[in-house]
């Protein structure tokens, strides 16, 4: 009896938290179609809007503050400033972990751990300071849905200043890229200075989310460092002291929505397999439930038949 008491309690329990888990899979799935509308709309201008800086870096020779390659310190010296982008909460699968391992790969062996600054969007990127011990120098909140580019500006504000002031060599995106709702991509994009050839600034084609990235053909690298010749009013300092910031604004805000689309898909699909997992154990608690159950029928019979026997 005790024993199917037992099994009892762990179905009770194992049914609550399946009601959970499925709740929470509904709430993830309302946020990710928001999320995913919001990124779709705004991903062609973010990537035209890269390109726009691409192709003044070439048109330009870099022959401007934003563009021009800083002077090579001592590896020691040599400070980088990478602007992580994690969630607030777990339960999403694997998605802080593949965003954060896949930034110690990009940067092992080739700079001082010392020398990695981040700024984090969101309280799960404390995890990159507990594995790899990288300083934290700023944390912004990361909201769920983003509102708006006003969510960004401060981030970006931050980071060019301190480019322009010399404290940081490069300046780096580390987010998680929405391919579809079954599959996210953990991505790495130097996004100052600006370099064409850079190995993790390719240009990304407009897809759709059921779509694979597909990188920029080298065709089309030829025609981005192509000279053009552009015109500029009053002058081309002037203006670009002005454009360049936004644009930089805009690839943190794409990157924002990238991250908060893949994170609740993430969640969306680890609590619906959290929700398969609660089912197949509560099926296989019922039929244990039942055969003991069975089992301890069979046994009175047996004794109410020997009793009877002796009886007679």
């Amino acid at each position: 009896m005790s024993q199917t008491k037992g099994i009892q309690a762990r179905i009770k329990s194992v049914t609550n938290t399946k009601k959970v888990t499925k709740a929470m899979e509904m709430v993830a799935a309302a946020k990710m179609r928001k999320a995913i509308e919001a990124v779709l709309k705004t991903r062609t201008y973010a990537i035209l809007s890269w390109e726009t800086i691409l192709r003044l870096s070439g048109a330009l020779n870099n022959n401007h503050k934003f563009l021009a390659q800083k002077k090579e310190k001592p590896k020691s010296q040599n400070k980088i400033a990478i602007i992580l982008f994690t969630s607030n909460r777990g339960l999403c699968g694997g998605f802080n972990t593949n965003i954060v391992n896949k930034l110690y790969k990009t940067i092992k062996n080739k700079h001082n751990t010392q020398n990695i600054e981040l700024i984090l969007f969101g309280k799960k990127g404390i995890k990159a300071y507990n594995y790899y011990k990288y300083n934290i120098v700023a944390e912004f909140n990361k909201p769920d849905i983003a509102s708006g580019i006003n969510d960004v500006i401060p981030v970006a504000k931050l980071v060019c200043d301190e480019f322009l002031n010399n404290k940081y060599s490069k300046i780096i995106l580390a987010y998680t890229d929405f391919v579809s709702a079954s599959k996210q991509e953990a991505k790495i994009k130097q996004i100052l200075p600006v370099e064409i050839n850079a190995k993790e600034s390719e240009l990304v084609n407009i897809h759709s989310h059921y779509e694979k990235n597909s990188i920029i053909d080298e065709s089309k690298k030829k025609d981005l460092n192509s000279v053009k010749e552009y015109l500029f009013e009053p002058d081309a300092k002037t203006v670009l002291d002005e454009l360049i910031p936004r644009l930089i604004e805009i690839q943190i805000f794409q990157a924002l929505l990238e991250s908060n689309a893949s994170e609740h898909s993430a969640r969306m699909s680890a609590m619906h397999q959290a929700t398969d997992a609660a089912r197949d154990m509560i099926e296989e608690l019922t039929l244990t439930y039942n055969k003991i159950r069975q089992a301890g029928i069979t046994a009175e019979i047996a004794e109410i038949g020997a009793g009877v026997n002796a009886m007679k």
